[in-house]
């Protein structure tokens, strides 16, 4: 038995790895890697199956942010052409719903930019919500920023299922990516929707100049945080942002990456998310064999990947959607 099945079966016994080997996953030999994953694939496979879950962005309100966050391109230093608009209308949130829906899409994520909802942006969110889940039933995820403990009650109140705040970065290198919000922000934003029993998924971005030792560390913070699931996003550098021109990943370190969090995080949802084509490439197959989960459509700023595309390579690979009528009754299990 090789050293990275021997991690495998520790974890499925019950027990966390240590930092040292935590980090011996992001220092695995590139010829490794194929049994790397096949220890990945173990411990997917015993709490997911083959099953691959399925999300689809609306960007429900782009740029005029006042962060200053360092990868975002609709950040207040970003000089990034892309479009801007307020919050959408209603219709184009149900309309939104209807295409995910009718792609077999388990989760539908409503994103705005911004530091966090006005009670207002509040309103217009619970009440698409409460349609949405009536027409459709489908889990919803928010991501509107730092909220607010009231805010979250409303939006688990209207049937929200999850909402999305990404720690991003470790707390050690969260300073060099954004100083108009603190890494506590991030972390106290998670705990008041747990709090409010909304399910927490929170994820990180990769290729951001942090450290190995920077990469272990986020999937620990996120084991502690017990985020329900993790995107895990690639930087794909946007031109006119801080970190224009940053190219640091191969598509091998994706795939460490991306064993390392399920390793470290065995029985939560993995996401390959944001950049997952820019930087995994050709590979991005092999990632599925870590991650159980993927976001089919574009992103907030960027193309992603065409959904046929997405659809054949998980055809390809064997793996089975969960489907919208599989999801509604993992929800009705508290799963």
């Amino acid at each position: 038995m090789n050293q990275w099945s021997e991690l495998a079966e520790k974890v499925l016994e019950g027990e966390t790895i240590t930092n040292k080997e935590a980090l011996s996953i992001l220092e695995c030999p590139d010829e490794d890697v194929p049994l790397l994953l096949h220890a990945s694939f173990q411990i997917r496979k015993r709490y997911f199956g083959r099953k691959v879950k399925l999300n689809m962005i609306m960007n429900a309100k782009s740029g005029l942010c006042p962060e200053n966050c360092g990868y975002c391109a609709q950040s207040s230093i970003s000089t990034a052409p892309i479009d801007t608009y307020k919050m959408v209308n209603k219709q184009t949130l149900l309309e939104g719903a209807q295409r995910a829906y009718d792609l077999d899409i388990g989760t539908y994520c409503i994103v705005a930019s911004g530091r966090g909802p006005s009670n207002k942006e509040i309103d217009h969110v619970v009440d698409a919500v409460a349609e949405i889940k009536e027409a459709y039933g489908m889990k919803i995820c928010a991501c509107l920023g730092l909220l607010k403990p009231e805010q979250a009650s409303r939006l688990k109140e209207a049937g929200v299922d999850r909402y999305n705040h990404n720690i991003n970065t470790s707390e050690r290198n969260h300073s060099n990516i954004t100083t108009s919000h603190t890494f506590e922000d991030r972390i106290n934003t998670v705990d008041t929707a747990k709090f409010a029993g909304i399910s927490p998924c929170s994820g990180v971005i990769i290729g951001m100049k942090e450290s190995k030792q920077d990469v272990v560390d986020m999937a620990y913070r996120l084991k502690s945080l017990d985020a329900d699931s993790i995107p895990i996003n690639f930087l794909h550098a946007i031109d006119g942002t801080p970190l224009e021109g940053v190219d640091e990943l191969t598509p091998l370190y994706c795939l460490k990456a991306l064993a390392l969090f399920r390793i470290v995080n065995p029985a939560k949802e993995i996401r390959m998310a944001g950049g997952r084509e820019e930087n995994l490439r050709s590979l991005q197959p092999l990632g599925l064999y870590a991650a159980n989960s993927i976001f089919i459509g574009d992103y907030l700023t960027t193309g992603g990947q065409e959904e046929t595309e997405d659809h054949k390579m998980l055809s390809d690979l064997g793996f089975e959607v969960e489907s919208v009528e599989e999801m509604k009754e993992n929800i009705a299990k508290g799963q």
